[in-house]
């Protein structure tokens, strides 16, 4: 049923695959349409459940190859060189990025906004914090689909398209967690969705981009990977996890947290 898909160059692959996640995210942000308001203790649990599974997919989809990329290309004793640098260098990257471009955390006040002092909206800053975090989801997915292309036992066509599942599935409750907050200051349903939806275009392009540069840098693959990883990492504690425990639904935030984790290792192992 996929041999379509399979015989595709990986950079449209990629592309395939983060339209894919977009969609997940429009899917989400049209929830607007039926509901009023998100259920707290859900998206808690939500939100629990997308760390899980980003974490679990940084190493299994993501450090793993970069070390075996490394050993492969010769680092010998030094293979985790590569993937120590790649995520360091990714998680500073987003940080760097966190502090300059404005943007409001979904359930903060306009007063917590961080990033460069601006006049925007506090629907701007919304959309903008949810966009700046889905840019290194969307470069791991075309990351992935890269280095699949490279033969790795350990990163396989089969792993990229559970890495983007994996993603897919945590991109539905960031869409509504958007699209509601968003509705509730006042915007029409329409706009909401619009910019729930469109807080996820960046993953296509950053799938796009991800597969492009390691199919015309080779060299960069291992670092590409670490980076996306360490850029995932970065979200998980910087956004996904705090806000999971910050409205009296620890228990159960963790608890979904621990369950996405295993979900995506089982589907990184049993499918990858």
């Amino acid at each position: 049923m996929l041999d379509w898909f399979i015989d595709l160059n990986p950079i449209v692959q990629a592309t395939f695959a983060g339209i894919f996640c977009w969609a997940f995210t429009a899917l989400g942000a049209s929830l607007v349409f039926l509901f009023n308001e998100v259920n707290q203790k859900l998206l808690d649990a939500m939100n629990g459940f997308a760390a899980g599974v980003m974490i679990a997919a940084s190493f299994w989809s993501l450090l793993a190859p970069a070390i075996e990329h490394a050993e492969a290309a010769g680092y010998g004793h030094w293979s985790f060189i590569p993937a120590v640098v790649g995520f360091l260098v990714g998680g500073i990257f987003l940080r760097v990025i966190d502090a300059i471009i404005p943007h409001l955390h979904i359930g903060d006040d306009r007063t917590n906004a961080e990033g460069v002092d601006t006049n925007l909206s506090s629907t701007t800053l919304l959309f903008l914090a949810v966009t700046i975090h889905n840019f290194p989801e969307g470069l791991s997915v075309g990351v992935a689909f890269g280095a699949a292309a490279m033969g790795l036992e350990s990163a396989t066509l089969a792993s990229a398209i559970v890495l983007s599942l994996g993603i897919a599935l945590q991109n539905f409750p960031e869409g509504s967690a958007l699209s509601m907050p968003i509705r509730a200051q006042g915007a029409s349903k329409g706009r909401a969705f619009n910019l729930g939806q469109a807080s996820a275009l960046v993953e296509i392009i950053g799938a796009f981009l991800g597969a492009w540069l390691v199919s015309q840098v080779t060299i960069i693959l291992p670092y590409a990977l670490a980076f996306a990883a360490g850029a995932m990492i970065f979200v998980c504690i910087e956004e996904l996890i705090p806000e999971s425990q910050n409205n009296g639904n620890s228990d159960l935030a963790t608890l979904a947290l621990l369950f996405g984790f295993a979900l995506m290792m089982t589907l990184d192992v049993a499918l990858g």
